[in-house]
C-alpha cells in the first residue's frame, strides 16, 4: 500500500495518483491540507525521504517568506513551519513503508512499486 500526501487541486499530485492507479497500486490518500499532522509525522516523513527539511518544502509559497524562513533555517524551525502551514509541504509525496519520494516529476512515485 502507498500513502500519497495529496492535494487534489495540484496537477502534479493528480498525475501521480493517476500513475499509481494505472500501475495497479493500492493507494491511500493523505489529504494533508485538511487532515492534521504533528511534528513526529513530519520528522518521520523527512527521514523516509532522506532529505533536509528545506528540500521537502515549497519555498515559493507566500507563507515561507512571511514566516521569515530561509534555506539556512534550522531543520527544527522548518518542520515547525510545515506543521503550522501545511501548504509548505512539497507535493505529492508517496510513502511506502519506511521509504518516500516526492513526485516531482510525478513519474518518480513509481519507484516505490
Amino acid at each position: 500500500m502507498i500513502t500519497l500526501w495529496h492535494n487534489p487541486r495540484c496537477s502534479k499530485s493528480r498525475q501521480a495518483l493517476a500513475l499509481l492507479e494505472e500501475a495497479g497500486a493500492e493507494v491511500v490518500l493523505r489529504l494533508y491540507l485538511k487532515e492534521a499532522t504533528d511534528l513526529t509525522e513530519i520528522a518521520a516523513l523527512q527521514k523516509a525521504l532522506g532529505l533536509k527539511a528545506i528540500d521537502m518544502m515549497r519555498r515559493g509559497e507566500k507563507a515561507f517568506k512571511e514566516t521569515g524562513l530561509s534555506k539556512d533555517s534550522k531543520d527544527a524551525d522548518l518542520r515547525a513551519a510545515m506543521l503550522a502551514h501545511p501548504i509548505l509541504i512539497e507535493r505529492p509525496i508517496a510513502v511506502k513503508g519506511d521509504k518516500a519520494v516526492i513526485g516531482r516529476p510525478p513519474e518518480d512515485v513509481l519507484t516505490l512499486l
